[in-house]
């Protein structure tokens, strides 16, 4: 009973020995986290807009940021720099930059950013839009992981449509994308130059031939044919009109093309008759006249006078061929005839002239004044040979 007693408080005493021992420990222990904690420092940390309060022991922002299982990035924005020491209350701003693809002109780049807006790239990137270049998506475009950007550079291109020409800005490939822009549609019969499929480089001049086919349809004149038929009623050398002819009207149908509105064929395709033509019918002379020879029986002479006398022929400048009396003497080239002045010699009178014979006073002339006669030859040759002299001349009875 004793022993046990004995080994009783032993056991008690070593308990409570335990608990003394294990409250110190813990007491300790309590006392080395509260210290652990208060030497911390207090810091503000902004990630991607979200505020939270953080307390650490990290020596620098890049310590912090690796305690918060951020890897940071090349782009990534951070503020203050990351071997900015950590201090109390200190404001830690850090956000992650996304990638994205910038295409200028074929040229590609890939790249991280912090901006917000495609126009935040453009002016972190230094890229100046002018006023005819295109990009894609447009500027007020909130960036996106992995957005694709592309921008194309207008340059400048002249344009020749149709015959007017212009300077235009452009940022097509090629010919047919270039007009596809600028709204242009060719028609079937149109040229281009350069080919629809080529490339365009900076001022390229694109020449467009604007080529029309139309119809034209004039309407012409016909002249009347001449028919002439023998008239042996009429003296030989005279013409008489018994119908006159009446020109016809035909309308031709051409085909026609232009380019850039000028004409460069016509082509007729059609021809037809709106108004007939009518003949003019003219009947020839055939009757043969009474030969016209002054007579060389008389020999009685009513009177004597000295004339100067010039000479003549059918076909002289002005001359009619047919004398004052109705004589055709280009039907009767050997008649004997003179011109005088009737108040002279009037017309009619059978005449013998020196030199030149038997005649007839059958015709006058408008220099053929007073005592002057103008004798009548078939040729000029022997008209010239007779020149002018001074003759006797015979009024026979």
């Amino acid at each position: 009973m004793i022993t046990y007693v004995k080994k009783l408080l032993q056991s008690t005493s070593k308990k409570k020995i335990a608990l003394a021992t294990g409250g110190f420990l813990a007491l300790s222990g309590m006392t080395g986290y509260a210290s652990y904690e208060w030497t911390k420092e207090t810091v503000m940390l902004y990630t991607n807009g979200k505020e939270q309060k953080v307390r650490t022991h990290a020596n620098t922002v890049a310590e912090l940021l690796k305690e918060q299982n951020i890897q940071l990035k090349h782009g990534d924005f951070i503020s203050p720099s990351p071997k900015t020491k950590i201090v109390d209350h200190l404001t830690v701003k850090w956000e992650a930059s996304k990638p994205i693809v910038l295409v200028v002109d074929g040229v590609e780049k890939r790249l991280r950013t912090t901006a917000k807006t495609v126009k935040d790239v453009l002016h972190i990137q230094q890229i100046q839009l002018r006023d005819y270049d295109e990009i894609s998506p447009n500027v007020d475009e909130k960036v996106k992981d992995n957005m694709k950007i592309v921008i194309s550079k207008a340059f400048p291109i002249t344009l020749n449509d149709g015959g007017k020409q212009q300077q235009v800005w452009s940022t097509s490939t090629t010919v047919a994308d270039f007009l596809a822009k600028q709204h242009i549609t060719l028609r079937e019969l149109d040229r281009v130059q350069p080919k629809l499929n080529d490339m365009i480089q900076p001022n390229t001049k694109i020449n467009i031939v604007r080529v029309e086919k139309v119809t034209d349809v004039v309407e012409e004149p016909v002249n009347y044919t001449v028919v002439k038929k023998k008239d042996a009623r009429l003296e030989k050398g005279k013409q008489k009109v018994i119908s006159e002819g009446e020109k016809g009207l035909v309308a031709k149908q051409y085909e026609v093309i232009l380019e850039n509105g000028k004409e460069v064929s016509r082509k007729l395709i059609k021809t037809e008759t709106i108004k007939p033509s009518k003949s003019r019918i003219v009947a020839i002379g055939t009757k043969q006249p009474p030969r016209i020879l002054a007579s060389r029986g008389s020999s009685e002479v009513a009177e004597e006078l000295y004339v100067i006398a010039t000479a003549y022929t059918a076909y002289c400048g002005g001359c009619s061929g047919t004398t004052a009396t109705g004589i055709n003497l280009r039907s009767n080239p050997n008649a004997k005839v003179i011109a005088v002045d009737p108040r002279v010699i009037p017309l009619g009178t059978k005449v013998y002239v020196e030199g030149y014979g038997y005649a007839v006073a059958a015709d006058t002339g408008a220099n053929v004044r007073g005592y002057k006669i103008d004798v009548f030859f078939p040729n000029k040759s022997t008209a010239y040979r007779w020149g002018t002299k001074r003759v006797k001349i015979k009024i026979l009875k």
